[in-house]
């Protein structure tokens, strides 16, 4: 990608980043877009993501990992089938003081995101390969993160043995799920729905966020 590109997509970035009201000064933004640029590398080789202009990485990864950032509650975060990163990545950039541990099966997106640490200085991530079916952390999460993961169900299903008594899962979706959520069973329950708006996005985005039924 020429440098006119990235500096259209640094334009594109501050810019959403002010309408999500979210304080990030020049240093917090050049992280974010180096990250990009380090996954746009890896991604001539390993496609880790379809999408590959920088402008659309920018709404489309992190401006839209980025909105669910007043939904979360404060604590250690999981972050399952983390893939490329997401959205692990943007939230541990914007909230260093959070632990988060990015969780995923594979091999190659481990080397990735082993290199996007290392040059973020993310010293608050930690890297976790395997399935979240054997994850085995020494402390249940106050948060897990799910992007394009499973359904609903299938999510509590899988991680909801990882999370903490008042912890919340934040699963990421598009057009609003209804199927998916009537589906979600005891003793997990929809604590609530989120419309998001992401800048530059016109898709339809909803974040659910699920929890241990008392």
């Amino acid at each position: 990608m020429g440098t006119e590109s990235w500096g259209r997509a640094g334009e594109r970035l501050h810019a959403g980043l002010q309408a999500l009201g979210l304080a990030a000064d020049a240093h917090t933004e050049a992280r974010l877009l180096s990250y990009l640029e380090t996954l746009s590398r890896w991604n001539r080789v390993f496609n880790l993501t379809a999408i590959r202009d920088p402008e659309d990485m920018v709404a489309r990864h992190i401006l839209d990992s980025l909105t669910i950032l007043p939904h979360l509650p404060a604590g250690r975060l999981l972050d399952i089938g983390s893939g490329a990163g997401l959205p692990g990545i943007p939230v541990a950039v914007l909230q260093p003081q959070r632990p988060v541990v990015l969780l995923d099966r594979s091999r190659k997106r481990m080397d990735f995101l082993t290199e996007v640490v290392a040059r973020l200085a993310l010293t608050q991530v930690v890297l976790a390969q395997g399935r979240v079916e054997d994850h085995a952390p020494e402390a249940p999460y106050m948060v897990i993160t799910a992007r394009a993961f499973a359904s609903l169900n299938d999510i509590a299903l899988a991680a909801g043995r990882l999370l903490a008594p008042d912890g919340v899962i934040a699963a990421m979706k598009g057009a609003l799920p209804t199927e998916e959520l009537a589906a979600v069973a005891p003793p997990f329950t929809v604590q609530a729905v989120h419309a998001l708006q992401v800048p530059g996005l016109a898709a339809k985005r909803h974040l659910v966020a699920l929890v241990r039924a008392p």
